[in-house]
Formats: structure tokens, C-alpha cells, sequence
């Protein structure tokens, strides 16, 4: 689907983003989710992969549900943790009644509830798995009610109703910040419900206004679970986030790795690369022909090089999607005259490599076409 003017996230290789993890270097190219839990650098980072998505994959919206869901799964975290805090330090368990005991004593054994990458099921450890099924069942036993710590008065909406509420969240959840440290950054559980909304108007319902598109039985359970059960834990969503991520890894993500960790062109840029080649390239065969057939001597049959070599080189990049000065400078283009650093030490080493091999290609076949022109026999007609 088209881009509908989300904001990417932060280029982590000019504003890293506060909280963000980048792994030792490593010696192979990373995998979806080190981009996605942004562990990796550009040209390879989360930043590069959501214009990649964007301008060249056209699927944005699946990597925004993604990032939806991963921010979904941190305000729910947050929430828990800040609800626990305040159990440790609030009433004395003899003021308590039954229920309140209960909801302490779930608190207090889900443990430290601590913020880590989001990913598919498979990539979590035992302990995490463990613990995001607790925290999503003791929400889903825990409905909010008037109250209570960040509890909201429910009254009866139609689904319509429940949508308009969900689409006046203008800023996107993975925007918001989570510093548990202050207060006025506190998480309600209206803000969970709002999240869990959001999503499910935003990308799953039918004809929703980026609707990604997923196996029925899973927008349908879904669906039913937040509006008829009432659900807003993480674990509603995990079966779509898996299956978003599973498609993204095999559809798009390969063609990213080619894009940015063996080249350093965008596609408008490629195309533009061969007009300018080939043009140079003729420019280059007229120029030699002339002079020959004017039987001009060898030394100024030389300046045929120039054409020559500026439309081979062009070629050679738009052949291998390299440009290989810039690769070698350290530079990746991630969109029109905009570029980037390279940073991730396996790209750049892979990306030298490439380049050397473009511009020994280009030199050899520079060379075979300048000789060829320049000492071939003149003859005047």
C-alpha cells in the first residue's frame, strides 16, 4: 500500500534515539529483527528499512502495524510497572480487601517488568514469553473500572462510537514517551485501550483507512476480542504480529539487504545513472568515429577517454546499484541528494569490496575502448 504520511522513525546515525540499542559489530549482515529492535546502523537501520518500505517495497503500513503493536506491548509494560511500583509502596496489606490482595500478589509476581525489543514469539526467550503471559492476563483480569489506579468509566459505544474515539489519537503510539521516571509521563489505562482501538481501526478492520491485509480468521478474532471481549493486553495482537513479521521477512527484507548492504543507489537515481551512460556511451562512439574518418592523430583521438570512462563508470553503477567513489567516501543514499553515513562495519567492508571490483571493471573496459579508438588506423573520406 501507498505511504499515508507517517514520520519515520529517527535516523539512529544522526539522532539516536533515547533507549535504543546498537549490538558489537558482527560479522555477517543482520537479520530483521536486530533492524527491528534497533540493534543495527545505517545503512542498515530502522530508519533505512521504513524508507526502503516506503519508497520501494509500497507495504509501509505493515511496518507501521508493526511498530504499533511494539509500542502497544511498551505502554503496556510501562503501565504494569508504574501500577506495581505504586502497590509495593501504597496501602499496607492489613487496609487491603480480598481483591486488592490479589491484584498485589499478581503484581508483585510478575517481578521487574522491564522494557525489551519487541519480536516475533520465536525470538523471545522463556523468561520474557513467561512474563508477557502474565502481564496480559493479569490486565485481562483486571478490566478497567471507575476508581481504580489509571481506570476509566465504561459506558456502552457501538463500534462506531469506539472508532471516533480511537481516531482522535493524533500522534502515533510509537511517538509517545514512556520515561517512567516522571509523572507527567504516567500511562493510564485508558491510554491502553486507546492503543489497542487505534490499531484495530487503523489497520484491521475492513476498510480501515490502511488496512493491511491478513487471513480473516485472524482480523476476525481480533476484532472480536477488543470489541466484544473487551480485551486491550499485547496478546491479542501476537498471532497478526507474527504473521506481519514472518511476511516481512521473506517479501521484503531480502530485497533490502541487496538495496543498501550491496548497494548505495535508490531506483530514480539507477535509472537516471544509464540515461547518463548510454548518452556518454554514444557521445563516446560519435566522437571516435568522426575523428577517425577525419584522420586526426592519436593524441587527439585521446580525448575520447573522457566520454568513454564517464559513461562506463555510470553504467557499471547502474549495473550494480554502486557507486563505487561514494561506497568507498563512506556514503549510502537513502533518498534523492540525501545521504547517509555508513556505519555498520560489516556493510562498509562488504561495500569497499564491491567497489573495488565495480571500478577494476570499469578501468578494464575503459581501457579496451580507448585503445581500441585511439590506435586504429585513421583514414580521411
Amino acid at each position: 500500500m501507498a505511504y499515508s504520511g507517517h514520520t519515520p522513525p529517527e535516523p539512529m546515525g544522526r539522532s539516536p534515539t533515547p533507549g535504543s540499542t546498537v549490538d558489537m559489530p558482527r560479522n555477517r549482515l543482520p537479520t530483521l529483527f536486530e533492524v527491528l529492535a534497533r540493534r543495527t546502523q545505517p545503512p542498515v537501520d530502522l530508519f533505512s528499512f521504513y524508507i526502503y518500505m516506503r519508497d520501494q517495497q509500497r507495504s509501509v503500513d505493515y511496518l507501521d502495524f508493526w511498530l504499533d503493536v511494539a509500542q502497544h506491548m511498551s505502554l503496556c509494560r510501562h503501565y504494569v510497572r508504574e501500577l506495581r511500583r505504586s502497590v509495593l509502596v501504597g496501602t499496607p496489606d492489613i487496609e487491603k480487601d480480598d481483591k486488592s490482595k490479589r491484584s498485589s500478589m499478581a503484581l508483585e509476581a510478575l517481578g521487574d517488568v522491564r522494557d525489551s525489543p519487541a519480536g516475533p514469539s520465536h525470538y523471545i526467550n522463556e523468561k520474557e514469553r513467561e512474563q508477557n503471559a502474565q502481564m496480559s492476563a493479569y490486565l485481562r483480569d483486571q478490566p478497567p473500572t471507575p476508581g481504580t489506579p489509571g481506570g476509566i468509566q465504561e459506558s456502552p459505544a457501538s463500534s462506531q462510537e469506539r472508532r471516533a474515539r480511537a481516531s482522535t489519537q493524533l500522534s502515533s503510539p510509537r511517538n509517545m514517551t514512556t520515561d517512567s521516571n516522571s509523572p507527567a509521563h504516567a500511562v493510564s489505562r485508558e491510554d491502553i485501550r486507546a492503543s489497542a482501538e487505534r490499531i484495530l481501526f487503523t489497520f484491521l478492520i475492513p476498510g480501515a483507512e490502511r488496512e493491511i491485509t491478513l487471513p480473516g480468521s485472524i482480523t476476525h478474532d481480533i476484532t472480536t476480542a477488543i470489541e466484544q471481549e473487551g480485551r486491550d493486553d499485547p496478546e491479542v495482537f501476537d498471532v497478526a504480529k507474527d504473521y506481519v513479521f514472518q511476511a516481512m521477512e521473506r517479501d521484503a527484507f531480502p530485497g533490502f539487504l541487496r538495496a543498501r548492504a550491496l548497494g548505495n543507489l535508490i531506483p530514480p537515481t539507477i535509472v537516471a545513472r544509464l540515461i547518463i551512460g548510454l548518452v556518454s556511451i554514444f557521445g563516446g562512439f560519435w566522437t571516435a568515429f568522426v575523428l577517425i574518418f577525419l584522420n586526426m592523430s592519436r593524441s587527439t583521438r585521446c580525448w575520447v577517454i573522457l566520454p568513454f570512462t564517464v559513461g562506463v563508470y555510470f553504467l557499471a553503477s547502474y549495473q550494480y546499484s554502486l557507486d563505487p567513489l561514494m561506497a568507498i567516501a563512506g556514503y549510502s543514499e537513502y533518498t534523492t541528494f540525501n545521504f547517509t553515513r555508513i556505519r555498520e562495519p560489516y556493510v562498509r567492508k562488504l561495500l569497499i569490496k564491491r567497489s573495488l571490483m565495480v571500478l577494476a571493471v570499469t578501468a578494464l573496459v575503459d581501457a579496451a575502448l580507448c585503445v581500441l579508438f585511439i590506435l586504429v588506423p585513421g583514414k580521411r573520406l
